[in-house]
């Protein structure tokens, strides 16, 4: 069962690691990490959520009632990349800024507490995309234990349904900030914007989806075999007239359907800079 060697090896990580500090968004990655930290190291493991406007408060309740169930002690603290202009701006290495905030918040407080670094949830498919926030998480010390074993995000699911975890399938959350295209000034307000579209929709039953925001145009993306049930299901007059209540003027339905990282298609990822590199040996990462 290779799900179960995986889960034994992420154990181990811990078993040596000895404390945790782990930078928990209620994610299921970080959540896997959370849950076997404190399975093995009890109250020595801490889970910290970061609390931004990039964060919707829904997931942050999630991110509660998950570390709850696990048992983990668990805080929060906030986090301020929405005064970086560097961030606001919205550039393509956006995601280094905001893991700048956030490892720049934590490992002051990892340090203070005897925890030796930050541990996050990257895992081994992470390192496959242009995720400049890797390089900014590396620079300060973080360790990654799902990307240094090679576990993807399959796996991932695997070992988390196989713990029992009733999440374990719950779709990928990345920050609301990855729904604006490069160059797109981000506000609060967008955010806001943005996250109570997404809300609206998965209070009607879809779960797995992405409101991009284009300027005065929302485009929803959808799995592309849920488009179809989605256009005859859902009452499209309502639902236009509540995205204009919440700020946007047009509403799109976006036909090539939702892919992961859809935004990054205009990078050139075969940039050096775009490459990513956690010094994870290749043959531990031969199953991505």
């Amino acid at each position: 069962m290779v799900w179960q060697e995986k889960l034994d090896a992420l154990r181990a990580f811990f078993r040596e690691t000895e404390r945790a500090l782990i930078a928990y968004s209620g994610g299921i990655d970080s959540t896997l990490v959370a849950t076997v930290a404190h399975d093995v190291l009890g109250d020595r493991a801490i889970a910290i959520t970061a609390v931004s406007p990039s964060l919707l408060p829904e997931e942050l309740e999630e991110a509660i009632d998950q570390a709850r169930a696990i048992g983990i002690v668990h805080e929060q603290v906030e986090t301020h990349e929405m005064d970086n202009p560097n961030y606001a701006s919205n550039p393509a290495n956006r995601c280094y800024f905001c893991k700048s905030e956030l490892h720049d918040t934590l490992k002051p407080i990892a340090l203070e507490r005897g925890y030796p670094y930050v541990i996050d949830g990257v895992n081994a498919d992470d390192l496959q995309d242009y995720r400049p926030g890797i390089q900014a998480a590396k620079e300060r010390g973080a360790r990654s234990p799902l990307a240094e074993l090679g576990i993807t995000k399959l796996e991932v699911r695997e070992i988390s349904k196989g713990l029992g975890l009733s999440w374990w399938d719950k779709p990928a959350q990345p920050c609301l900030s990855s729904r604006f295209p490069y160059g797109e000034l981000i506000t609060t307000e967008k955010l806001q914007r943005v996250g109570r579209c997404e809300v609206y929709l998965r209070k009607l039953g879809w779960r797995s989806l992405r409101v991009r925001s284009q300027g005065d145009t929302a485009r929803i993306e959808l799995p592309p075999e849920q488009i179809k049930d989605f256009v005859v299901q859902v009452d499209l007059e309502i639902l236009v007239a509540t995205f204009q209540r919440y700020g946007f003027l047009y509403v799109t339905l976006d036909l090539e359907g939702y892919r992961s990282g859809k935004l990054n298609q205009v990078l050139d990822l075969n940039a050096p800079h775009h490459r990513q590199d956690l010094g994870t040996n290749p043959a531990m990462i031969k199953s991505i």
